[in-house]
């Protein structure tokens, strides 16, 4: 997208213009990285923690100094993206020079040129929560005008996240439905053929597929198929 500065309302128009059916999740992901940088106020570098089970990963960054300040915090198991994450809370740190919650990362933030930073949760999924990242390089870089945006902001992003991960489950799931009913197909018509041609039941025939299949170390749909391409080829 564009480098030029965003007006916020511009970023949540374009947050709900998403095409579902046109990008996926790590598309989502990134856009939402990138729309938060170029429109909310003070921000250098942005990320996106998300945690899948417990396990912290920044799914989207726009910029290595983000990046190395989040896994810090994942490898100590705290800090404000961390906490905002699994809180839900909006976590600001108003100067890194002199904050006191977690003095250990602030100290990194600081060694890497951050002077202030806010964590907005993103609750998801009941499986999935994660945190928008703002990193702004001067003290107090944060008025109370762009945390109130970056707390809407993460609001809409959590919702595009979450209908992102409702529709790649909903289009996996009927993937896997198609996929089921075609190896059911085929199954069914290898079973037809045997029964055909040695005069037995469903049963004994679909005894006859699963034994082929162990016996050859193949899945029992590609036995099916190899049957029915064989009964056509020689049908032709």
């Amino acid at each position: 997208m564009a480098a030029l500065p965003l007006k916020p309302h511009d970023a949540l128009a374009e947050l709900g213009r998403i095409r579902l059916d046109e990008v996926g999740v790590d598309e989502v992901l990134q856009l939402i990285a990138d729309l938060a940088r170029h429109s909310l106020r003070g921000v250098s570098e942005v990320s996106v923690t998300l945690l899948r089970g417990g396990v912290p990963q920044s799914v989207a960054v726009t910029g290595h100094v983000a990046l190395l300040l989040d896994e810090w915090q994942y490898r100590q198991g705290h800090g404000p993206c961390m906490d905002a994450a699994i809180t839900g809370d909006t976590l600001v740190v108003s100067d890194t020079a002199t904050e006191e919650r977690w003095p250990a990362w602030a100290a990194r933030a600081v060694d890497a040129g951050v002077g202030s930073t806010l964590a907005s949760g993103l609750p998801i999924q009941e499986a999935v929560v994660g945190a928008l990242n703002l990193y702004g390089t001067t003290p107090r870089a944060f008025d109370a005008d762009t945390v109130g945006l970056a707390r809407t902001f993460a609001a809409y992003a959590a919702v595009a996240l979450a209908n992102a991960h409702l529709y790649s489950s909903a289009t996996t799931l009927a993937d896997q439905m198609r996929t089921a009913m075609e190896n059911r197909a085929v199954i069914e018509q290898a079973k037809g053929i045997i029964m055909g041609q040695r005069r037995c039941t469903a049963d004994e025939a679909f005894g006859i597929l699963a034994k082929l299949s162990q016996d050859t170390n193949r899945r029992l749909r590609d036995v099916a198929a190899a049957l029915v391409g064989r009964a056509t080829a020689g049908s032709r």
